[in-house]
C-alpha cells in the first residue's frame, strides 16, 4: 500500500506543530521549577493556589480540578509542599471542616522568581506560539488533501 502524508498545510501538521510549540514551553517551566528548587507539580499547585479568582476556594478539591489530579495526589503534593514551607492549611472561616490551602511568602517568593523566568520566556517563544496557534483557528477544511478521505475508508475496512 502506498503512504499517504498530509500536505504540507495539513490541519494534522498545524496540529503537531502547535503541539511542538507548546511542549517546548512546558519543558521550559518544567526546567525552571528545577532550576528554583521546585518539583513541577509543587510549581503548577502554587501557581493555581495563588493565582485562584477572589470567588474560588483554594481547597485540595480545587486544586485537583485545576491541575487535572486525584484527590489523593493533591494531598500528597499539598502535604510536601507543606513540609517545605511552600504553603499552609487553614479552616475556613465559613465551614471549619473545610480546608483551605495557602501560598507562604516563601512560596510566593519562589513564584514570582518563576513568574518573571516564565514571562521572560514567553516574550521569546510566545509569537511562534501564537502563530502554530493562529494558524490553527484559520485552518479551511476545503484545503484538505484529497487522500484523507481515502485515509478514512482504508482505516475504517482494516477494523
Amino acid at each position: 500500500m502506498k503512504e499517504v502524508r498530509p500536505s504540507s498545510d495539513s490541519l494534522i501538521e498545524r496540529l503537531a506543530e502547535f503541539r511542538y510549540r507548546l511542549r517546548t514551553f512546558l519543558q521550559f517551566s518544567e526546567q525552571a521549577a528545577h532550576a528554583a528548587g521546585l518539583q513541577p507539580q509543587q510549581h503548577q499547585l502554587l501557581l493555581q493556589i495563588a493565582g485562584a479568582p477572589a470567588d474560588a476556594l483554594p481547597t485540595i478539591a480545587y486544586a485537583a480540578e485545576r491541575l487535572g489530579l486525584r484527590h489523593n495526589s493533591v494531598v500528597e503534593l499539598a502535604n510536601r509542599s507543606v513540609e517545605e514551607g511552600l504553603l499552609e492549611r487553614t479552616s475556613d472561616e465559613a465551614d471549619a471542616r473545610r480546608v483551605l490551602l495557602r501560598v507562604t511568602s516563601r512560596g510566593a517568593r519562589l513564584l514570582q522568581k518563576l513568574a518573571a523566568d516564565h514571562r521572560s520566556e514567553l516574550e521569546v517563544m510566545g509569537p511562534a506560539l501564537i502563530e502554530a496557534l493562529t494558524r490553527i483557528e484559520h485552518y479551511e477544511p476545503d484545503h484538505a488533501p484529497a487522500a484523507l478521505p481515502v485515509m478514512r475508508t482504508a482505516v475504517r475496512g482494516a477494523r
